[in-house]
């Protein structure tokens, strides 16, 4: 008998009558981490506190215990007193991609993972069907906080959101993990959802789910029935497209669909963590992917990182103070996942610990998090920064290439470099491709020019610089 039936019965838990944990995990982790990570997981037992759950694949178990057991086992103690424990167990892998399931019913992306062996015999005579990804509701336009970093892209997406024709297709927004793509489409998605009262058809779902599901339309020998789905839809949102690089059966496939939306002027959003012409793909996907808007978003300030964690701690309705808003802000700036995620083990920590938060408390907490941002400047963390910051590769920046979209970003880490470290100019020479030190004023000297009159390259300096700071 699983937990379903026995943990949450009034028996045992006179305060509930059905499966609680899972609209409590839901509720504080949001509907896209339960799932991604919770969702999948199947109750095998609850004995002597222990409750035994049963996850389909290695990786599965392994991320949740490294990221989120230590957080759920809290949140059960809290609310169910009886759970002391929880012990992850692997299944075998293909009998629970095959034998826990009905026929019929379409397996996970983690499950396919699992069973991605699967005997022909068993696999060919099967039907399947499709889906995407359920919507967040708490990604909306209403709780996405504009900055400058992101306020192009916002607008953009904002316009297709309100357009019945496909204005710019595709939307092509990209930008680094974790500043507000994944945001903006289920954003989008919901709009243009609540303005056709719910009458179009739209469909979220990762490149890496697109790949999967063709891959198992060529299994059970139904890919008509594969392009029939995704070509009758009126919205197709495509979420790390990144992921179909070096794939050229699904690059084929997805520029084929791709085609036929356009052809029926149905609307593509898309998004990557690079330009579409920094991707590794067909140079005609290339081509394709660059008809529409391309609108990016830059890492994020300051001003944008405390806006978003007041928001956040305000939607979440916990009360933390000013200065630790403003300690998370100045200190965590690679990206907005990781932001909120620290905001929510501090609260959490100080709402089941029961201790007054302080800043000494804080950085205890997130010691392991605060660690990265606390070495020292150097020459190579710029260089990997301002890589970022463009999209580019380090050894781009290192090599001998003299493309205006390399050299410039070269010449302004350099600039940054002699700005902000101690290092000398041959060093940061040296740093960059064995470059002579006379070289390095020179692109200093350029930049020091440009920034007196290039309103985009002060910009740009500016957000390097909220970057690094400590």
């Amino acid at each position: 008998m699983n937990l379903d039936s026995v943990l949450f019965t009034k028996e045992v838990c006179p305060d509930s009558s059905g499966p609680e944990w899972r609209s409590l995990l839901s509720e504080y982790f949001g509907q896209s981490v339960y799932r991604d990570w919770f969702a999948q997981l199947k109750t095998k037992s609850f004995k002597n506190g222990v409750l035994s759950l049963c996850a389909p694949s290695l990786f599965v178990k392994d991320w949740i215990e490294k990221h989120y057991l230590d957080l759920v086992l809290s949140l059960l103690k809290r609310k169910f007193s009886q759970c002391v424990h929880i012990l992850l167990i692997v299944e075998d892998e293909v009998s629970y991609g095959l034998e826990q399931q009905d026929q019929d019913e379409p397996l996970s992306l983690h499950q396919e993972y699992a069973a991605g062996t699967l005997r022909e015999s068993q696999s060919t005579s099967q039907e399947f069907s499709l889906s995407g990804y359920a919507l967040d509701p708490k990604l909306t336009f209403d709780n996405f906080i504009v900055g400058k970093p992101n306020e192009f892209a916002h607008a953009a997406a904002r316009r297709v959101a309100e357009c019945d024709d496909a204005i710019y297709n595709p939307l092509f927004l990209y930008g680094p993990v974790g500043h507000g793509k994944t945001h903006l489409m289920h954003s989008i998605a919901h709009h243009i959802l609540e303005r056709s009262q719910y009458k179009k058809r739209v469909l979220y779902l990762s490149a890496e789910k697109f790949m999967y599901d063709f891959v198992r339309s060529l299994r059970y020998k139904n890919v008509m029935a594969f392009k029939e789905h995704f070509r009758s839809v009126h919205v197709l949102i495509i979420d790390d497209v990144q992921f179909i690089s070096g794939k050229d059966s699904t690059q084929e496939e997805f520029f084929h669909t791709f085609n036929a939306l356009v052809d029926q002027k149905r609307q593509i959003i898309i998004s990557a963590d690079k330009s579409p012409t920094d991707l590794d793909l067909k140079e005609r996907m290339k081509s394709r992917l660059s008809w529409g808007l391309v609108a990016d978003l830059h890492p994020t300030t300051y001003e944008l990182r405390l806006g978003i964690l007041q928001s956040k701690a305000a939607s979440l309705g916990i009360s933390v103070d000013q200065k630790i808003l403003d300690f998370l802000a100045s200190k965590i700036s690679s990206n907005v996942r990781e932001l909120e995620g620290a905001l929510l083990r501090v609260s959490a920590h100080g709402s089941l610990v029961g201790k007054t938060l302080t800043l000494t408390l804080v950085q205890e907490i997130l010691k392991d998090v605060l660690r990265p941002y606390e070495t020292e400047l150097t020459v190579e963390f710029i260089q990997k920064k301002v890589a970022e910051f463009y999209n580019l590769k380090v050894s781009d920046l290192n090599s001998a290439k003299r493309l205006r979209n390399i050299v410039r970003p070269r010449q302004l880490a350099m600039y940054l470099a002699k700005q902000l470290t101690t290092a000398s100019l041959p060093y940061i020479g040296k740093c960059f491709g064995g470059r002579d030190h006379t070289t390095v004023i020179h692109g200093i000297s350029t930049i020091e020019n440009l920034l007196q009159k290039d309103k985009v390259l002060q910009e740009d300096a500016a957000l390097l610089r909220k970057t690094f700071e400590r």
